[in-house]
């Protein structure tokens, strides 16, 4: 029996959202912060054994600011990109202890974020929810 892949993408393609997201680390990395990529969910290892990452809902990037050591977190939307609930909660609890973060969907926002500090850029009102 033949199985067919459930994609039609190309194993070497990225979405455009992976492809924004690079482009963000690497400008920020360039623009004097420090910047991961946080790996959310469950992975199954070579072994077979299971390996649980970052808490679901938890931004795409997490890095801090050379000049000030101020953490700050951002989510990495393509341009029509919708926020699941587990994203608003981790918004919702961000949004409570004051930390610099938000959506980019590009460059400029990413930038735009970190260095004016912003909290909550380009998510939705709590309220509509």
């Amino acid at each position: 029996m033949i199985y067919r892949r459930r994609t039609t993408r190309k194993r070497h393609q990225i979405g455009p959202e992976h492809r924004i997201q690079r482009d963000i680390m690497c400008a920020l990395r360039l623009h004097r912060c420090s910047v991961m990529r946080a790996n959310s969910g469950t992975i199954k290892t070579e072994s077979g054994s299971y390996f649980k990452g970052m808490e679901n809902g938890t931004p795409d990037l997490i890095g801090y600011r050379w000049q000030d050591k101020q953490i700050f977190f951002v989510e990495v939307k393509a341009p029509k990109g919708r926020i699941r609930p587990d994203q608003l909660a981790y918004h919702q609890d961000l949004m409570h202890h004051h930390v610099i973060h938000g959506i980019a969907r590009s460059v400029d926002d990413a930038f735009k974020i970190v260095d004016e500090g912003l909290i909550g850029y380009g998510y939705p009102d709590i309220e509509r929810y």
